[in-house]
């Protein structure tokens, strides 16, 4: 058993979008390699597994949807400078939908939690937000917005009067900001392209179909059978239509983009229709 490279973990997640004879046939002409063994890629990630860098925010939030202490702790790693998500996280905060219930704390994490900023045990949470006159004021003040009757507590407290701008940006590049809040601070392309840049994403078929580079989306959601189970076939069925009409049977469209992956610097579907016009 031996850990598949980055180009034939992604060219992997593609073949499974595809039957099984013709993944199969796919292969032995090819010579790209089977399904990767499970405990291979359980331990890839449990030894903190090399994505090339962090995931994007949104990524991390569908992790933490699962609601999953072990995955919780792996994930730890890449919220280092997201401190709302790291309080909530040491807290047992549940993130998914319609879990009322504490989430049991990884041993790891116990006692982790950030420290809880002055201006939040002087102010409250809205004074907090209301005295951020700098981004790390507000960064601290978001961070002790948790539960849904913190999310709510903060829309009122704008839709009143508009919270500062660092406020506003600092919740709203927090992945789990409710989408209709964040509209609430800001509706302007320029905006809705600077929280996208923050890594704040519409969801899996999003991900894949525009975020890029395409190895590294493919390689990411090849584990999302383990990493985001719940929302693993939304990206699966944003790109299952393309593969079947770019790429389908065609063993040279594989070739490709076997070929390609690695210094393809486009989207999944740019990657996948260049190979289909290749070949």
């Amino acid at each position: 058993m031996r850990d598949h490279t980055r180009a034939e973990q992604a060219a992997g997640f593609l073949l499974r979008l595809v039957d099984d004879e013709t993944a199969g046939r796919i292969r032995e002409r090819t010579g790209l390699p089977g399904p990767e063994d499970p405990q291979v890629v359980r331990r890839r990630l449990e030894r903190a597994w090399a994505w090339g860098n962090l995931l994007p925010a949104s990524v991390v939030l569908w992790i933490l949807q699962e609601d999953d202490p072990d995955l919780n702790a792996m994930v730890w790693q890449f919220i280092t400078t997201d401190a709302g998500l790291r309080r909530a996280v040491a807290r047992g905060v549940p993130f998914g939908s319609g879990r009322t219930a504490p989430v049991p704390v990884h041993a790891t994490l116990r006692g982790e939690e950030p420290a809880i900023p002055s201006s939040y045990v002087r102010l409250g949470l809205t004074g907090a937000l209301r005295a951020a006159r700098s981004m790390g004021a507000a960064r601290a003040a978001a961070s002790m917005v948790l539960a849904s009757d913190d999310w709510t507590a903060v829309a009122a407290a704008d839709a009143e009067g508009p919270l500062p701008g660092y406020a506003r940006w600092a919740l709203a590049v927090r992945p789990d900001c409710p989408p209709a809040l964040r509209a609430q601070f800001g509706s302007h392309p320029k905006f809705a392209h600077r929280v996208r840049g923050a890594g704040v994403l519409d969801g899996p078929a999003d991900y894949a179909r525009a975020h890029g580079s395409a190895a590294h989306v493919l390689q990411v959601l090849s584990m999302g059978w383990l990493l985001f189970p719940a929302r693993a076939r939304e990206a699966e069925d944003a790109l299952r239509p393309l593969v079947h009409e770019h790429l389908g049977d065609r063993v040279e469209a594989w070739a490709v983009l076997a070929q390609l992956m690695d210094t393809f610097h486009g989207t999944a579907p740019e990657l996948i229709t260049t190979a289909g016009a290749i070949a």
